[in-house]
């Protein structure tokens, strides 16, 4: 007998609706197999067959985290397959910075009422997201709670695990006086400090719609640009040279995310001048009217990810990176302190 309630969907539960999602999802998913996935979704649980080999001391690393309130603007442009890739970038990007090759994701997805297609196209983000992380999607859930969201809108959460060789590991111990940091560019804005970005431009149905001569595009969709993901980038970076530290930069920016990645006695100083400023963030602080300090304190201001290295080992690591597709930039050099990040 075919699985339906008729009084669960009265009461605003339609898990048919659940059943067609999965099946529109599938080819989406089908997209991320890599060759440690031992089942397909559907089951109690993701099954996933990591390999050791080569490795003196496997260690697995793993990370979760949501969107904020960018999902918000998704609601507004009614464009719902990058959201997802969000999810896993706010994810990867993290275990990356410890040298850890992401293995496999999970997302959650709560949604006041299922509309399949709808599942289906937030899944197709996630899937995208995956697939430039090189990471296997190997389940998820999708959970339709009508009365605690209205119908329209939605959350979305995930969790990877990833993998590395302990000896291997990035743990910023081995940073030194005169280590070069590096910087790799960013998306937009990514997936932080969306609660202050609304107020700053008032986000609603009308003025989402605006244009201003700093963008090449309406402020929604400048907005709506996906989290840069830098697995490849990073992992290629560490067959090449020593990668001493790398830092995510996310909510808290410059300040809080920075010092992350220093050990004792190591202050990181940033040549204020070597930053990419996108446009995005010179349009938020001439509108908003935002300090210096609370922009770098909030967003990533044109940089997503920092790494440090030796000296020596500077210029290659840059030809590393412009070869798997970074534009990357010198931003400043580690000195001996305790101030964690100083300008200059």
């Amino acid at each position: 007998m075919e699985s339906f309630s008729e009084s669960y969907k009265a009461a605003g539960v339609d898990i048919t609706a659940g059943y067609k999602a999965v099946q529109l999802m599938k080819k989406h998913v089908a997209r991320t197999n890599t060759p440690g996935v031992v089942s397909g979704i559907g089951g109690f649980g993701g099954l996933f067959k990591p390999d050791f080999a080569g490795m003196e001391e496997p260690i697995l690393i793993s990370g979760t985290d949501g969107v904020g309130t960018k999902i918000k603007l998704a609601f507004l442009l009614d464009k719902h397959n990058t959201i997802g890739i969000d999810s896993v970038a706010m994810c990867v990007n993290d275990v990356i910075c410890c040298g850890a090759k992401p293995l496999f994701f999970l997302d959650y997805i709560a949604i006041g009422k299922n509309i399949p297609e709808k599942v289906a196209s937030i899944v197709e983000g996630i899937a995208e997201g995956c697939v430039q992380s090189e990471c296997a999607l190997v389940g998820g859930e999708t959970a339709e709670h009508p009365g605690l969201m209205p119908v329209d809108e939605y959350d979305v959460a995930g969790f990877c695990v990833g993998i590395a060789d302990k000896p291997k590991m990035i743990d910023g111990s081995k940073l030194k006086e005169g280590d070069v940091l590096i910087g790799l560019r960013s998306s937009g804005v990514h997936s932080n400090g969306f609660s202050l970005v609304r107020k700053i431009f008032d986000i609603n149905e009308e003025t989402i719609h605006n244009t201003y001569p700093e963008l090449d595009k309406p402020l929604g969709e400048t907005l709506l640009t996906p989290t840069k993901i830098y697995v490849k980038p990073i992992l290629a970076l560490m067959k090449e040279v020593e990668v001493k530290a790398v830092s995510h930069i996310t909510g808290g920016g410059f300040y809080e995310n920075i010092p992350r990645m220093l050990k004792e006695g190591m202050t990181a100083k940033i040549h204020k001048d070597a930053i990419p400023v996108l446009p995005i963030f010179k349009l938020m602080q001439r509108v908003g009217g935002i300090s210096e300090h609370d922009m770098f304190n909030t967003f990533n201001m044109g940089v997503g990810m920092i790494t440090a290295v030796a000296k020596e080992d500077a210029e290659k690591a840059l030809e590393v990176l412009a070869a798997n597709g970074e534009d990357a930039v010198v931003l400043g050099e580690i000195v001996e302190g305790s101030e964690g990040v100083v300008f200059a």
